[in-house]
């Protein structure tokens, strides 16, 4: 009789061993999670650090403000082509419509309490093309600070590259507060130079094809140029940067890369 019950209690083990395998993912974040919280009645030492649940590449992308940062970025643009096209060539109206709708997406994410870093960046944007716009009476004209921007940050960029600073891993050093450090990894060095020259591609590509539009003033065709070299165009700039990125890094680099953006981003420290 004895030898049923060890059968049954061998089993039991191997379900236990399966169930924990399946489980495991989640009892990870779940102890994470736990780890950030003080058990009722029980204090966390001042001393004892934070402990954070490891990031994927998912938590990544959210952290940079995922598919709303791209929409927040393109939508008053999107306005003022349609709205321009539909009111006949109305300038002021279009801009009006622009300039509104960029403050309506602000404010939706006010409310929200959601990232505001790319709706401030894209609202003084079309804030200062709808000026020049107004002042020049040409609706072209809208797309100037757009090609200065594009011709600044692409000479921007790539000068960092041949000086071997590049911008991105500048950046990385900044904000992780690990200083040049990076710079004495030649992986790293590699990678942040191939990530920098992906977004120099991205600038040097929108500057091919809308400065002949804009001197030859196809203002239609500029204008899908730019909502089509805008919101698709940087995501895919994006994830090529990214890609290049994780693929010049051996894997332990890249999770300890990932994570430090990542929390940083969201506003936690590391």
């Amino acid at each position: 009789m004895a030898e049923p019950t060890s059968r049954r209690d061998q089993v039991g083990e191997n379900l236990e061993e399966k169930l924990v395998e399946i489980l495991r993912p989640e009892l990870e974040a779940a102890e994470s999670e736990l780890t950030d919280q003080p058990v009722a009645g029980e204090e966390k030492p001042d001393d004892e650090p934070v402990k954070h649940a490891p990031s994927t590449d998912k938590d990544f992308f959210h952290a940079l403000g995922g598919w709303g940062a791209l929409l927040d970025i393109g939508l008053p643009w999107i306005a003022f082509l349609i709205v321009y096209a539909a009111t006949d060539h109305n300038l002021q109206v279009a801009l009006i419509v622009a300039v509104a709708c960029g403050a309506a997406v602000a404010l939706l994410r006010l409310i929200r309490r959601q990232p505001l870093r790319n709706v401030f960046g894209g609202f003084v944007g079309v804030l200062i093309s709808a000026w020049v716009a107004n002042r020049t009476g040409n609706a072209k004209d809208v797309y100037v600070p757009g090609l200065l921007t594009n011709l600044g940050y692409g000479a921007l960029y790539l000068i960092t590259v041949l000086v071997r600073w590049p911008l991105f891993g500048v950046l990385y050093g900044v904000i992780t507060q690990t200083g040049t450090a990076w710079r004495k990894d030649p992986a790293m060095l590699r990678g942040f130079s191939r990530a920098t020259l992906v977004f120099v591609g991205l600038f040097a590509v929108r500057l091919i094809v809308q400065v002949p539009l804009y001197f030859t003033g196809s203002l239609n065709a500029l204008g899908i140029a730019k909502i089509g070299l805008g919101l698709p165009f940087y995501a895919l700039a994006l994830w090529l940067a990214y890609a290049v990125l994780r693929g010049s890094l051996p894997p332990e680099k890249w999770d300890e890369a990932r994570d430090h953006v990542t929390h940083l981003l969201r506003g936690n420290k590391k």
